[in-house]
């Protein structure tokens, strides 16, 4: 069972935008005197895609004038802050990029709940973006992870079977999503979530280049 198409989550598993991200949704915020985040509470809240995002900062606060009726201003503000600047602050995680020129052999993906037009940006930022056959954002297909249709998407334009494809992320949406479509899914421990989410996995790994190793396993 030879793989042929790696999968990759982008936020917290091949660059951490966290701070960045908080950035964002303070200047966001703002306006609205709600609490600001700290990053380690944004690493918590992000994952689901920039709208569900601040739903979960609105929340945070007590005027339900703010949730009901300033969700879109605050998504407007987050957007406009964090396009200009997007990659101020982001990093690309130890081991990455060495890894990925090491899987010339493979096709290889991103599928992102960011929008598409952000991971591109932000792969292209990080000299990242021509390691990548694909790149799915959250509006790329009509549902996002954990649902497997990104997966099915990928899997569909680059002709590869679910057998011969794996995933690799930082969270239990890209375990679900994968196993959901039928692939392997390896999931990385020095990201956003707790380990315990990550159970699910058929490998878990520490560092990306225990990939390499994962992967010839499966052979």
């Amino acid at each position: 069972m030879p793989i042929k198409l790696i999968i990759f989550d982008l936020d917290g598993t091949l660059v951490d935008s966290s701070i960045d991200i908080a950035n964002a949704i303070n200047y966001a915020v703002e306006p609205f005197g709600i609490q600001p985040v700290t990053v380690e509470e944004t690493i918590r809240l992000v994952g689901e895609g920039i709208t569900r995002l601040m739903e979960k900062v609105i929340e945070r606060g007590q005027d339900a004038n703010v949730r009901s009726q300033n969700k879109d201003l605050l998504i407007d503000r987050f957007l406009e802050y964090y396009s200009s600047h997007l990659t101020d602050n982001t990093t690309v995680y130890p081991g990455i990029i060495e890894t990925l020129e090491k899987l010339n052999d493979c096709k290889k993906a991103v599928i992102s709940n960011k929008r598409e037009s952000l991971s591109v940006r932000t792969l292209e930022n990080l000299l990242l973006l021509k390691y990548f056959d694909l790149i799915v954002g959250s509006e790329t297909t009509t549902e996002r992870k954990p649902s497997p249709m990104p997966v099915i998407y990928v899997l569909s334009n680059l002709n590869v079977k679910a057998e011969n494809a794996v995933i690799v992320g930082d969270s239990n949406l890209d375990i679900e999503a994968g196993r959901a479509a039928g692939i392997k899914t390896i999931a990385v421990t020095y990201g956003y979530r707790p380990i315990e989410l990550l159970k699910g996995a058929d490998f878990i790994i520490d560092r990306m280049d225990e990939l390499v190793y994962v992967l010839k396993s499966l052979r």
